[in-house]
């Protein structure tokens, strides 16, 4: 089952980690697709259409993006705000085209993982910070899966860092 991955990086010539794990996609067309938003739409138009055909073509679909700021990219919010319509994602008999259809996310993050806690300095857990998207996904019945999350990325930017984040997302990805 081939697996769409939608890329959501304001930057992407600059990343270090979401470059990377593009890069180790890349290398096997037959199971993944790519499709980076900000590549497709620069100008932030997006063809709701063309987005919606493409979804359906997938049983399986991974967001991946950098968190900040505590979210998304302004880009993927617009996206799942536009492409997620009524009577398409939800809300009529001929909507719930995502019904069914595993969601992820893969999300990189500056921070280390402890300061994403109660005792740590922003209080929450990544899990509980993401929760719109699980419900969100939820809403259109979506099988919503355990997201994947790589921390550190401000602070270790080492080739072994980034080495071992490249295989622990290839190893997510293979049994998603």
């Amino acid at each position: 089952m081939k697996t769409l991955i939608i890329v959501t990086h304001p930057n992407i010539a600059e990343s270090i980690i979401n470059k990377r794990w593009i890069e180790e996609i890349s290398k096997y067309p037959e199971s993944y697709t790519i499709h980076q938003l900000h590549q497709v739409y620069p100008d932030g138009k997006i063809d709701v259409l063309a987005e919606q055909r493409l979804v359906e073509q997938y049983d399986q679909i991974v967001f991946q993006f950098p968190y900040y700021w505590f979210n998304c990219p302004a880009l993927l919010k617009k996206w799942l705000d536009e492409v997620l319509t009524h009577g398409w994602a939800y809300g009529s008999k001929s909507g719930y085209r995502m019904k069914g259809k595993k969601i992820a996310l893969a999300i990189s993050l500056g921070v280390e993982e402890s300061e994403l806690s109660s005792s740590g300095i922003y209080k929450y857990p990544l899990s509980e910070l993401i929760r719109p998207f699980e419900l969100s996904f939820e809403y259109v019945k979506a099988d919503y899966q355990p997201p994947f999350a790589f921390y550190g990325m401000d602070h270790q930017v080492d080739e072994s860092h980034i080495a071992k984040g490249v295989a622990l997302y290839m190893e997510y990805l293979k049994h998603l």
